[in-house]
């Protein structure tokens, strides 16, 4: 405990990186309880080490109590906001360039299914497309392939 007093301004620095390290690496931002906390107490060392704040418990005490709560109501709205946004873009995948020739009817109901890599797809189309005509996959959904004619 004396090591731990004698070195606090760095005992703090080094428990806060941990505390960000595990929030990030381990949890990956999804609680910001750990953010907060790392913050504050990275925050409360340096504050320490630079003379501003007195090098106690107490001190560290209050000033992580009052660091960590006003970086939560300062940073939560963002950080949620951040934490909620979704990317929609399509992910291309090994279904990329995917071409076929059809053996029967493909319309949008997706009665017409086609065997690829094991798996018997329903085929699906905007519009119909007759057998015979070669197709490109441009969209895939859950046990869906969506096509359109090859030009």
């Amino acid at each position: 405990m004396d090591f731990i007093t004698q070195n606090l301004p760095q005992t703090l620095m080094v428990i806060g990186i941990v505390a960000l390290i595990i929030e990030v690496a381990v949890l990956g931002l999804s609680t910001f309880i750990l953010l907060f906390f790392g913050l504050s107490l990275f925050l409360t060392g340096l504050l320490m080490s630079f003379g501003i704040l007195p090098d106690s418990l107490t001190t560290a005490l209050w000033s992580n109590t009052v660091v960590t709560a006003g970086l939560a109501v300062a940073l939560w709205k963002p950080l949620k906001k951040m934490q909620n946004r979704v990317d929609k873009k399509q992910v291309n995948s090994d279904f990329a360039e995917l071409t076929f020739v059809l053996t029967s009817d493909v319309t949008e109901q997706g009665l017409t299914t086609h065997q690829y890599s094991g798996i018997s797809w329903k085929l699906k189309s905007e519009q119909q497309i007759s057998a015979g005509t070669e197709v490109l996959v441009t969209k895939k959904e859950v046990g869906v392939m969506w096509v359109t004619p090859k030009s």
